[in-house]
């Protein structure tokens, strides 16, 4: 059994001081507030690891618009994380009522953002099952894909990137999205292809969008990083009824352990279905890894 750090804490948003509260628990108009994760991973041997992870901004206008979306960035360049993640769903929900933005001016928004490590985007539902590139042909081109091969930033499908923290080696493990339509309806996300390169034994960091790939058990990963939930969007008498997921609500928020597997589940940045949170504010997510034999991991 691991030694676990349970410390949860929800930090001010603010681009600069003096700090504001996160707002939109209530409301159409919330700023994210940044949560913080604080895991001892008996897996992990390096020094501590910072992962900042932007999730499912679905940017248009006015909801999640391209000023904020510089906000957010600004902001998350400033708390130093080792590794940066997009965990997928940049587009708008095509029903959402507002004016919906395509690839070529939703993506480039990121392109600011750098990290020691690199940033890491995966493809959501919503990039694909929104994108019209990809319903007009069938998913055989997708107009997300070719916005990020454009601005030569990495997008990651059922694949593993090696990557090493001071000095200490781990793979980086990318899931498509698992869900599809039409001939594609198990999806698009192919594990066995994404851990095909990742030595047996080997510290691994899974992205998968939709959290649901959790309930499956696999062993292989420390840690598995999600978005596609958005916390439920919205709380009654403290259930989420509306979360996206074959699983209800169990893999709706937050840290997620299941026979000594963890997961985190971020609420994300935007919305999707009506632009409305209740109880479940947007974040900007900060997962900070380190070993339970590092004495400062509970400072």
């Amino acid at each position: 059994m691991c030694k676990l750090s349970t410390s949860l804490a929800r930090a001010p948003w603010a681009p600069a001081p003096p700090a504001r509260p996160a707002k939109g628990r209530v409301g159409l108009w919330g700023l994210p507030g940044l949560t913080l994760h604080r895991l001892a991973l008996p897996d992990w041997k390096a020094p501590a690891l910072r992962i900042a992870v932007l999730a499912d901004p679905h940017v248009c206008r006015p909801w999640v618009s391209p000023e904020r979306i510089a906000q957010i960035v600004a902001y998350t360049s400033t708390l130093e994380a080792d590794l940066i993640v997009l965990a997928g769903d940049l587009l708008p929900d095509r029903k959402m009522m507002c004016d919906h933005l395509v690839a070529d001016e939703i993506v480039p928004l990121f392109k600011p953002l750098t990290a020691p490590l690199g940033v890491h985007a995966i493809m959501g539902n919503h990039d694909r099952e929104d994108c019209p590139l990809d319903r007009a042909s069938n998913g055989q081109s997708n107009s997300i894909i070719q916005a990020f091969a454009d601005n030569d930033m990495q997008l990651v499908r059922n694949d593993a990137v090696e990557l090493s923290h001071s000095g200490y080696p781990f793979w980086l493990v990318s899931l498509d999205t698992q869900r599809g339509r039409g001939k594609r309806r198990m999806g698009y996300a192919d594990a066995e292809a994404a851990f095909s390169k990742v030595p047996q034994g080997a510290p691994s960091i899974l992205l998968a969008h939709e959290p649901d790939y959790f309930a499956a058990g696999d062993p292989r990963p420390m840690l598995q990083i999600s978005g596609h939930t958005h916390g439920g969007q919205f709380t009654v008498f403290g259930r989420r009824p509306a979360t996206p997921s074959r699983y209800g609500d169990r893999y709706a928020i937050g840290h997620i352990v299941e026979e000594d597997r963890h997961m985190i589940v971020s609420t994300g940045l935007g919305y999707s279905g009506f632009p409305f949170r209740f109880g479940v504010p947007p974040e900007i997510t900060l997962i900070e890894v380190f070993s339970p034999m590092d004495p400062r991991g509970d400072s």
